[in-house]
């Protein structure tokens, strides 16, 4: 079976781009202090972190289905509720892939739509009422 050549994996450049993207965001979410709250909820080494937010877009975008196939349903949300995410979090997350979507995929026409469907992800992780102002 051939991949449809349409799914936002492809045209985001398939496993290639999908890699550097991924390790642009670990990159960012290791250096930028303001991303220090999503840092600190993951282990010292990243890699493996790395490795499963790769496996998870690439069936999320439309190419190989590898976090089902290695660990099955990503159950997202229900992985996520020990830790505490609020707007804070999401937002940490989200500059950090901002950032990494505009260095690795700075004039795709595949950015509006990427970006508002990795929004509304990242918006459905929140697990936890933002503390009062």
């Amino acid at each position: 079976m051939t991949p449809d050549q349409t799914t936002p994996y492809l045209r985001l450049g398939g496993e290639t781009n999908l890699r550097r993207l991924v390790h642009r965001f670990y990159e960012l979410m290791d250096t930028l202090p303001e991303a220090w709250d999503i840092r600190r909820m993951h282990p010292e080494d990243l890699s493996d972190s790395e490795e499963k937010l790769f496996m998870f877009l690439s069936g999320w975008l439309g190419g190989p289905p590898l976090y089902e196939q290695a660990k099955g349903h990503p159950r997202l949300r229900a992985r996520h509720l020990p830790f505490t995410i609020t707007s804070v979090e999401r937002d940490q997350w989200l500059m950090c892939m901002r950032q990494a979507l505009d260095e690795v995929l700075p004039d795709s026409p595949l950015r509006p739509g990427l970006w508002a469907a990795i929004e509304g992800l990242a918006d459905h992780m929140r697990n936890r009422a933002d503390p009062p102002a």
